[in-house]
């Protein structure tokens, strides 16, 4: 679908059930963990190219458990694919709607800042007529100070 002009609006009944839902998504996944940047980075990492590799490993484990330690848990290994390949299903959904939200959220600020420039153009020239504008153009002026002179506000909004 091609981006047009979002005109929609989220009712506070809608919030307070999409943060429900959210705080549900949360519950049903109560092992969920903050790692630190280092720890992030000691992490031997499990990618897609690993899959097969886990999977294999687990079959061999599970064929030859007498060549592994007693202590060697097979199948809190088999746990933790199967988590790790569930997860990952899982971040696929989240991910794309986390994207959406995040593209959604730039047109409409883009919507907003848009619409709000023009009104600043309208401001600023109806200022040097209209008593009572001059402070509010100033006002509104501010955002733009540290932009250099001759340079347009629409091409530097940020």
């Amino acid at each position: 679908m091609s981006y047009q002009n979002i005109a929609a609006a989220l009712t506070p009944q809608d919030i307070q059930e999409i943060k429900a839902a959210l705080q549900t998504v949360q519950k049903k996944l109560p092992f969920l963990i903050t790692l630190s940047t280092e720890e992030r980075r000691k992490l031997v990492k499990m990618g897609d190219k690993s899959l097969a590799f886990v999977n294999n490993s687990i079959t061999a484990a599970q064929s030859n458990r007498e060549i592994l330690p007693a202590t060697f848990d097979v199948e809190e290994m088999v746990r933790d694919y199967q988590l790790a390949t569930t997860l990952t299903e899982l971040l696929i959904s989240i991910q794309q709607i986390s994207e959406q939200v995040d593209d959604t959220l730039m047109a409409v600020g883009s919507e907003a800042m848009t619409s709000s420039l023009t009104v600043y153009d309208y401001v600023k020239t109806a200022s040097k007529k209209t008593p009572g504008l001059k402070i509010v153009a100033e006002q509104l002026g501010e955002r733009f100070k540290a932009i250099g002179k001759g340079r347009s506000a629409k091409t530097l909004v940020s």
